[in-house]
């Protein structure tokens, strides 16, 4: 599990390399004018509120900084993603998973690695969108994968034999 996650992260990063702050700032038709780097921030700040929650044994995902220089500053985006490849790895415990609904807060208790399978599968979803905005870029080489569950993947992979 956590080398799929060192994975996709890297898969992210790797395409961030690849595009230019234009790209990484303009708003896109396609993602209803959000950003690549609004997603990319958005990936980053939920595996960041698990990674900087996690010994106070909790995540709150609601309780995200939403840092602009994120999402206007793909070097930063690229730091933050290698920040958290190098701090994920942790044991394994429960944690509880905050949220509210109609002003109304829930406690639901969960564990680190549910939550990383979590924000791993958040992760793939954003990937979705952001490749869907990159595909017509003749410029960017997006992986056929990017952005694809790893069950799927296994999935296709099986169906091709």
């Amino acid at each position: 599990m956590l080398q799929n996650i060192q994975n996709t992260l890297q898969e992210v990063i790797d395409l961030l390399l690849q595009i230019d702050d234009i790209v990484y700032t303009q708003k896109n038709h396609t993602l209803s004018d959000a950003t690549i780097g609004q997603h990319t921030r958005h990936i980053i700040e939920l595996f960041e509120c698990l990674l900087l929650q996690y010994e106070q044994n909790k995540v709150n995902y609601e309780d995200r900084k939403r840092e602009k220089s994120i999402e206007n500053e793909k070097n930063i985006a690229i730091e933050k993603l290698i920040w958290i490849q190098n701090n994920i790895e942790k044991p394994d415990k429960n944690i509880d998973m905050i949220c509210s609904f109609n002003d109304r807060k829930y406690i639901i208790i969960s564990n680190y690695y549910r939550e990383l399978i979590y924000n791993l599968e958040h992760c793939i979803h954003h990937q979705a969108l952001i490749k869907v905005a990159l595909i017509n870029n003749e410029k960017i080489s997006v992986d056929a994968n990017f952005g694809v569950a790893p069950s799927t993947i296994r999935y296709r992979n099986l169906c091709v034999q």
